[in-house]
């Protein structure tokens, strides 16, 4: 205590004008440190917005690649279902697909509509098929340039010959509805 008393008694015994000099001195170092605390201020606003910014830049990039996803499935499934022709059938798909000298059973069904789209149905028996063959029939039939889809599928191993595979398949091809039913 008794060096600040000390303090305040040498600073009283100055000049007024060294008083001035020095109080100006302490104002501006003041000024200066808050002047320093509010840019700090602004620049950590600035950076949580930043990161913000950031954060919902990521998220659009991950929606962006999710729609490009979507619209890509979309405009293959397009370009799938404008490839049928109105006379196409699931018979004529196998036929295409080139299963030849296998026991090829084509059984239409009834047709249906779902979704907006007609779904011609076939049961669709296949005998004496390697494993290998059943995969590359299944990847044809899914992956082809017609929308096709696999409803069932039931495979069994042949007794007589366990390394054949009978396939049995409901599929159904999907078309456009037609332009007088709507």
């Amino acid at each position: 205590m008794s060096r600040l008393k000390a303090m305040l008694n040498t600073f009283r015994d100055m000049e007024s004008k060294t008083r001035f000099r020095i109080g100006v001195g302490i104002a501006l170092l003041l000024l200066s440190i808050i002047a320093f605390s509010v840019a700090e201020g602004a620049i950590d606003r600035l950076a949580g917005k930043r990161r913000a910014r950031e954060a919902d830049l990521a998220e659009i990039i991950k929606l962006k690649a999710r729609y490009q996803a979507a619209s890509g499935g979309a405009q293959m499934a397009a370009n799938r279902l404008a490839a049928v022709q109105p006379d196409d059938s699931p018979a004529r798909v196998m036929e295409e697909i080139g299963i030849r000298g296998k026991g090829l059973q084509v059984k239409p069904l009834k047709g249906e509509e779902t979704g907006g789209f007609q779904a011609e149905t076939a049961e669709v028996s296949v005998d004496s098929l390697t494993a290998n063959e059943t995969v590359n029939l299944l990847f044809r039939l899914e992956k082809g340039n017609r929308p096709v889809v696999i409803k069932k599928a039931a495979i069994k191993t042949r007794f007589d010959d366990p390394a054949k595979l009978d396939l049995r398949l409901t599929i159904a091809l999907l078309k456009a509805p037609a332009q007088g039913l709507k």
